[in-house]
């Protein structure tokens, strides 16, 4: 799905500088979603936003659409602060002394990618997003002008995680797949780990023989479970300097697709896992008509 103009709020190029005044009055004419930065909020919530040397103001009313989480909150308009955001141009009053004072509108921004996202946003249908906020039960993405929805904890990856620190960052790009869109509330449900691959395409990476690095996620009386890949695990026996979120070397004794099991020795425990590594997806657009691990 192509929308290049509703992409998350700071994907797209901000506003660029030494513009005519006639360039935002076609932008407002057009309804033209543009990008900035929010300088700072006032006392009324009121945001001033720069664009290509301009300033301009999101009234506290505009910035943010009724329908979006947190809309209420303050903190939905002041954590703005320091980042870009998506907006329309409202109006553009000269004072008089000859200078533009720009009126913003975020919330328009983002009626209208609610609008192309209610009409093409279907279950199974990738889309890109930007994780804005993590919480133990799950990310908060960016799905366009900043339309938010959630990828809750169990929807991250079929390898288990305590937290979705353990798989993305404040800030980063990922792909998301909608399984329901629930038009009334403007709302859409989300998934991830059916675009990281089945158990088969993750496994062919590996052969037994080889010694790989792998981050520990749970301990049992029997053993350590070892991730592979997100959507990949393995069993190892128990070692009792292992813990959670430890990085190790893992020597994969057997593969056995049959059923779905992989074989480790644990060779070093590496210590701590650090920042999460970048994401292999198996698919990147489409539509998922169906997915079985």
């Amino acid at each position: 799905m192509r929308r290049e103009q509703y992409l998350p709020e700071g994907c797209s190029p901000q506003f660029p500088s030494h513009q005519p005044l006639s360039a935002l009055q076609e932008a407002m004419e057009r309804q033209t979603i543009l990008e900035g930065m929010a300088l700072r909020c006032d006392a009324k919530r009121d945001l001033t936003v720069s664009l290509g040397g301009y300033e301009g103001t999101i009234p506290r009313a505009e910035a943010v659409h009724p329908s979006i989480s947190g809309s209420e909150r303050d903190i939905a308009v002041l954590s703005r602060v320091g980042k870009q955001v998506c907006f329309t141009v409202t109006s553009i009053d000269i004072d008089g002394g000859g200078r533009p004072h720009l009126t913003l509108s975020r919330r328009a921004a983002q009626e209208q990618a609610l609008a192309w996202l209610l009409e093409h946003a279907e279950p199974g249908g990738v889309l890109p997003a930007r994780v804005t906020h993590l919480e133990r039960f799950g990310a908060f993405v960016d799905l366009g002008c900043g339309v938010t929805s959630l990828i809750p904890l169990e929807n991250i990856s079929v390898s288990r995680i305590p937290h979705p620190s353990a798989r993305f960052r404040v800030g980063q790009d990922i792909l998301v797949c909608v399984t329901d869109v629930d038009p009334t509330a403007n709302r859409f449900y989300l998934t991830h780990k059916e675009l990281l691959g089945t158990w088969l395409e993750n496994a062919a990476a590996f052969a037994p023989g080889d010694t790989v690095t792998g981050i520990v996620r749970s301990i049992r009386d029997y053993g350590a479970f070892i991730e592979l890949t997100p959507n990949l695990s393995g069993l190892s026996d128990w070692r009792g300097d292992l813990s959670p979120g430890d990085r190790v070397s893992v020597y994969i004794k057997s593969i056995r697709p049959e059923g779905r099991k992989i074989k480790l020795q644990v060779v070093e425990n590496l210590g701590p896992a650090g920042t999460p590594e970048e994401i292999h997806y198996f698919i990147t657009d489409g539509v998922i008509k169906g997915w079985e691990y």
